[in-house]
């Protein structure tokens, strides 16, 4: 039987992690992890061999930022043939404080939470036009449905992911080719351990990979994690602006 191709881009994070462990259990699979830290990768290689002992598992150590190695990596990975999806995961949460403080920690954010999400996303969207199918995700955030003073920079970044997610769904509208944008809510993972401290009510991770994988199976355009977000967001986008300005969010 043949075994589905998937591609993780920051497959050390926790929501990318755990989509993983949901197609390791339901499919045989060849997977490559796409990571800037080996050790990590290579962890989450061997936990999801265990699950799979039959799927093949890949590791690739690559950047994130520069584009000729972003097309290299994706050059290299689509050389061993068609890949039905690919799964763009990386990204950040950093302190708003900390960038308006340092113009340095505003770009960093914005560059690898948007621009290189982006370039990762044409890169990939190249090949999977030639072979006119595979299913290209997103990972955006209900952040970037509106700035909000709490974290516009973060915002600002996951906004430039559903515009570009948008675009290139009107590309492929109509082709083999699809592109689903997923949109968490906040969800208890490492990177938001500081806001759980704080008292916020955060997704389980678990739960979150779940809905990703289902919307990722559906090929469902756009899909806010878990889905009590879409609603929310519609409320928070349409609110006038003297009323929003009052709200401490």
């Amino acid at each position: 039987m043949d075994k589905k191709r998937i591609v993780i881009i920051g497959a050390t994070s926790a929501i990318a992690e755990h989509c993983a462990r949901l197609w390791a259990q339901t499919n045989l699979i060849d997977i490559t992890l796409v990571g800037r830290d080996t050790s990590r990768i290579e962890r989450i290689a061997k936990d999801l061999q265990v699950r799979s002992p039959q799927s093949e598992i890949h590791i690739v150590k690559t950047g994130f930022i520069e584009p000729n190695v972003i097309q290299s990596t994706a050059d290299n990975i689509f050389a061993s043939g068609p890949v039905d999806i690919v799964l763009i995961a990386h990204g950040t949460l950093p302190d708003q404080i900390d960038c308006q403080n340092n113009l340095s920690t505003t770009h960093d954010a914005l560059e690898i939470n948007g621009v290189s999400p982006a370039l990762y996303a044409e890169a990939f969207a190249r090949h999977m036009a030639v072979a006119n199918l595979g299913t290209l995700a997103i990972i955006g955030s209900v952040a970037g449905d509106r700035g909000r003073k709490s974290n516009y920079v973060y915002g600002a970044a996951k906004g430039l992911i559903t515009r570009y997610a948008q675009g290139l769904q009107h590309r492929f509208a109509g082709t083999g080719v699809k592109v689903v944008l997923i949109k968490p809510g906040p969800t208890d993972t490492p990177m938001t351990a500081h806001l759980k401290n704080q008292g916020a009510k955060l997704t389980s991770v678990e739960s979150v990979a779940k809905n990703i994988v289902k919307a990722i199976e559906h090929g469902k355009a756009t899909a806010y994690v878990p889905c009590k977000w879409q609603i929310i967001m519609l409320i928070i986008r349409h609110l006038p602006a003297f009323i929003f300005n009052k709200l401490n969010i």
